[in-house]
């Protein structure tokens, strides 16, 4: 018992709570400038062994230590269950006796305990019965015993650190939630296409009851707005949330910053490309062909896929294009430039006539769902209500009267400037109360 005593005493210590708040923070700093989630190549690639970031920091650092997927790592979320440990050892052991303490009555007996008070007086006038309803003005809740009284307000300042600490573990307890109840997943579909979310790249031991396997979501249309100067202004994904039965439950036109939400999952329009062109040669069933992305040594992204223009793939052309503005270059087998077609338009080449149907674009979602955020918000909401309480003064009076001797004094824990005012006040109002002979007989002590 005695070791456990010692190891809650350990664990509430404010100086470890502030070290493992800095520790977090750091981490958390960490795990949003280093790209989470990203493939391996990526990593080598951003952060070789020479030269090394900072001068230690490379991608083996990065992932031997976790710091591609820090807020799942199993260092994190002890950080998180220990700073949880601290804060509800001090609640137990330090919040809630004070709170319990300030809502005793303590009654002062004997004229000695005034001087240990910051602010006292004894005067030879006023009464326990004339003090009272001086401070019930002032929102001073008041017990009387016999010839004292003590008086108090602002206990909602002691509840306030409370609360505040209970927001904490609310949010550390949604933060941790979230990582063993969420996933997070990345799809890239072309229009008109339904899909169910699968390709999931993180998610949590107990995601599986969270992934959505009883609706899917159809791509109705994705399109881009351009500007006069052909670069890209925004990407824009109309969707459809369907059941099994293929009846929509939802539909909403998607955008970077503005994502569909349902059921707890949300869906952000994140990337995009071309994923197929339609055309027709000559009088031909419309045939849809799918374009790759062509490795340009990084000077820009484009697309091609190759048409034939014999039964027998013997002869065809090259198309290409750069983005979804509705124009192709035509190239020949020998990489000369034939021609440039735009959507709905048709060339002649190698003896049939090659009309550009469509382009067809592929919308890149990135999928999302996190339960503990509801928990979060609540917690940050009470946090602010928590520490908004905190701010309230706590204060404390007491008076006793004592062989014709009236003693009176009091004490706060912040707003020291106006509780001595305060008490002035009372002081003056006795005086102003009592005969005029009737003199103070000791000040006012600070």
């Amino acid at each position: 018992m005695n070791l456990f005593r010692r190891l809650i005493k350990i664990v509430a210590n404010l100086k470890l709570a502030i070290v493992l708040l800095l520790v977090i923070a750091l981490f958390s700093i960490a795990g949003t400038v280093i790209e989470q989630g990203e493939s391996l190549s990526f990593y080598q690639q951003n952060y070789p062994q020479e030269p090394a970031l900072f001068g230690f920091l490379t991608w083996q650092v990065i992932l031997t230590l976790g710091l591609n997927h820090v807020y799942s790592t199993w260092w994190y979320l002890s950080l998180l269950v220990l700073f949880g440990s601290s804060l509800t050892a001090c609640t137990f052991t330090r919040q809630l006796p004070a709170l319990k303490a300030a809502r005793n009555w303590k009654f002062y007996q004997k004229p000695r305990q005034f001087t240990k008070l910051a602010l006292s007086t004894e005067l030879d006038i006023g009464s326990i019965n004339t003090v009272i309803p001086l401070l019930e003005k002032r929102g001073y809740k008041v017990f009387q015993q016999d010839n004292a009284l003590y008086g108090r307000k602002g206990i909602i300042g002691r509840i306030g650190p409370i609360i505040v600490h209970a927001a904490m573990l609310l949010v550390l307890a949604g933060g941790i939630w979230g990582i063993f109840t969420g996933f997070f997943a990345q799809e890239m579909v072309p229009s008109g296409e339904t899909f169910q979310i699968k390709n999931i790249l993180e998610a949590g031991p107990l995601s599986n009851s969270h992934i959505p396997k009883d609706w899917a979501v159809r791509v109705n249309r994705f399109w881009i707005d351009y500007t006069e100067n052909g670069s890209i202004d925004q990407f824009y994904s109309d969707l459809s949330v369907v059941d099994r039965q293929g009846q929509e439950l939802k539909r909403k036109t998607i955008y970077v910053n503005e994502p569909l939400r349902y059921r707890g999952v949300t869906l952000y329009q994140t990337n995009w490309d071309i994923a197929a062109v339609r055309v027709q040669l000559n009088n031909s069933p419309i045939f849809q062909l799918p374009m790759a992305p062509l490795n340009i040594q990084g000077s820009g992204r484009i697309w091609g896929t190759w048409v034939p223009t014999k039964p027998d793939m013997s002869e065809g052309v090259s198309l290409i294009t750069k983005d979804l503005q509705g124009t192709v270059l035509v190239y020949s087998p020998q990489g000369q430039l034939v021609s440039a077609v735009r959507v709905g338009q048709g060339i002649e080449v190698n003896g049939v006539t090659l009309k550009l149907i469509d382009l067809i674009g592929s919308t890149g979602l990135q999928i999302k769902a996190d339960p503990g955020v509801p928990i979060v918000y609540t917690g940050f909401g009470l946090l602010m209500i928590g520490v908004i309480m905190s701010y309230a003064s706590y204060s404390q009076i007491w008076a006793l009267e004592h062989e014709n001797s009236f003693y009176f004094g009091g004490k706060t824990n912040r707003a020291q400037v106006t509780f001595e005012r305060e008490i002035v006040e009372i002081i003056q109002q006795l005086q102003e109360s009592a005969r005029p002979s009737e003199k103070t007989k000791s000040l006012v002590k600070s």
